[in-house]
């Protein structure tokens, strides 16, 4: 896989309002694009929720806890999801790769009608406790304002979220990115309101990013006329855990009666008797044969 790594700048206002992300996740969507080849809508859409995923991974309490955030709907895409780690790395799937419909009007991709009508949901596992999980009626489907409003409505933090996906003419991805800012307890009315001006000015963050504006630049502008610190910068990646071990583990949880059946199944088909799991997050093929199953 090419060069899939991008970067997360983080800060805080001064006052403890709120708290700010951006990432430039062009290298990202083109890891997303490599693994499941996505169609430009899907792509758009995908990306997304990649990006965000991305970000929102970092704000998990702990090394080790997962977040999983993704869409049930009637349209095109079906279903999709980005399931991000504490660092901010980032995999996903989606069930309709090749989703694209007539463009919009205005030209512009019609991610709302490739998703269509019906949940958003996020889950974080968190410390081995009960996975935290809510759901909401999927509102636009342009994927930040369901995300922001997830979050006024499920966990009440005001949520100014920008997410953009520029997609070229070889249906790569010429420009992603997103900036992600959460009003924290008891904000300052002042610093409240200077955010919510400036969110115009960050509503086509792609664009930005295609201008050529860093991370650096592009907060500025977020943050602009506010007191703010920028903390650190964190570099995150495209990438899938899954591995042989893990795949093997999963179908010997199926349990040996189950496992010899599927063994059965094959070789009444004419096939081998040797049973193929494929990972939906990166597509990767892992062979088993009886004896490393019941062996």
């Amino acid at each position: 896989m090419a060069n899939n790594k991008a970067l997360i700048t983080r800060g805080m206002t001064r006052d403890g309002s709120a708290r700010v992300l951006v990432i430039n996740s062009t290298a990202l969507v083109n890891g997303m694009i490599e693994v499941h080849k996505t169609a430009p809508t899907a792509t758009a859409a995908l990306g997304r929720l990649v990006t965000a995923a991305s970000m929102i991974g970092t704000m998990l309490p702990e090394d080790g806890d997962t977040l999983t955030m993704g869409f049930n709907s009637s349209g095109e895409i079906s279903k999709m999801l980005a399931v991000a780690d504490y660092y901010g790395n980032v995999k996903s799937y989606i069930d309709n790769p090749n989703a694209d419909p007539k463009r919009k009007l205005n030209g512009k991709l019609d991610v709302g009608g490739a998703l269509g009508a019906g949940t958003f949901y996020m889950i974080r596992d968190i410390g081995g406790k009960e996975p935290q999980c809510g759901t909401i009626e999927i509102v636009s489907g342009e994927v930040a304002e369901d995300i922001a409003t997830y979050f006024a409505k499920s966990e009440q933090i005001p949520t100014v979220l920008s997410l953009g996906v520029l997609v070229d003419t070889d249906f790569s991805c010429r420009a992603a990115g997103g900036v992600l800012i959460q009003l924290l307890p008891f904000p300052d009315d002042k610093t409240v309101d200077l955010i919510e001006r400036n969110a115009a000015d960050i509503s086509n963050v792609s664009k930005l990013f295609d201008a050529g504006l860093s991370n650096e630049e592009i907060i500025d502008i977020a943050m602009r006329d506010i007191p703010f610190d920028k903390f650190d910068t964190i570099e995150v990646e495209y990438k899938c855990d899954c591995s042989r071990e893990r795949m093997k583990k999963k179908i010997k949880g199926l349990g040996e009666s189950e496992i010899k059946t599927m063994f059965d199944e094959q070789e009444k088909e004419g096939k081998a008797r040797v049973l193929t799991a494929v990972c939906h997050f990166c597509n990767s093929n892992y062979d088993f044969t009886e004896k490393d199953l019941l062996g």
